[in-house]
């Protein structure tokens, strides 16, 4: 079947920009192209419209320019997380694709950008940095930082204690049973060293000290007085 020739009133990806003049199959034209206004036939009176639509190519080309070129300044200073799952070899589940990456833009960074222009060589399989390369116009790229992290907590095994500490454990624990046992031994010998000594003693002590006090012959003075008084 023959195509049929229009000229584009807007740009569409993989097919041209405004005031182009391209061919296409008719039944894309009549059911795609012209009611949703992106492109007119090709007649003499369209023809006319051809310089205004170039005029207004050009000016949203350089107003393309101008955002992107701004956009890949910010884009070089950021950094987008992804956070996925990883086994306990630390290998991920799966893969990052351009995707991911462009929803991840949006919901961090509030930036809407076609996945297509998210350059990748092959979906991201690795935990850790990756630079990006964002082809974001025809003349203007940019560098993204991507991080992939993990959700998956990591398991830290618990190191056993060395044998020589535990040597050391339980001679100090033999010590110690020596040491209550040793200590058990000795107590009834330190209970009937104290009962032999003190306590019946002291008391005898002073009763001696009385009889001794008691039985001092009196002072002289006091016997002459006595003496005295019997006369």
């Amino acid at each position: 079947m023959p195509k049929t020739s229009v000229i584009l009133v807007q740009n569409i990806v993989g097919l041209g920009g405004e005031s182009d003049l391209v061919k296409v199959a008719p039944g894309y034209a009549r059911n795609y192209l012209f009611p949703q206004g992106l492109a007119v036939p090709l007649t003499s009176a369209n023809k006319r419209r051809i310089e205004s639509l170039r005029q207004r190519r050009s000016e949203r080309e350089a107003h393309e320019f101008n955002t992107m070129t701004e956009l890949s300044k910010s884009i070089s200073k950021l950094i987008a997380v992804i956070a996925v799952k990883t086994g306990d070899d630390g290998k991920m589940f799966g893969a990052v694709t351009a995707g991911m990456i462009a929803d991840q833009l949006k919901t961090q960074f509030e930036i809407v950008l076609d996945k297509k222009k998210i350059h990748l060589e092959h979906p991201i399989k690795t935990l850790g940095e990756h630079d990006l390369e964002l082809r974001l116009h025809s003349e203007v790229k940019a560098t993204l930082k991507l991080r992939v992290e993990s959700t998956t907590p990591e398991n830290v095994p618990v190191p056993p204690a060395p044998r020589s500490a535990e040597a050391k454990d339980g001679g100090a624990r033999t010590e110690s049973r020596g040491h209550k046992r040793t200590r058990t031994e000795e107590a009834p010998a330190e209970e009937t060293a104290e009962k032999g000594q003190p306590a019946e003693k002291k008391p005898r002590a002073a009763k001696t000290e009385k009889v001794e006090k008691a039985e001092k012959p009196e002072k002289p003075a006091k016997a002459k007085a006595k003496a005295e008084k019997a006369e």
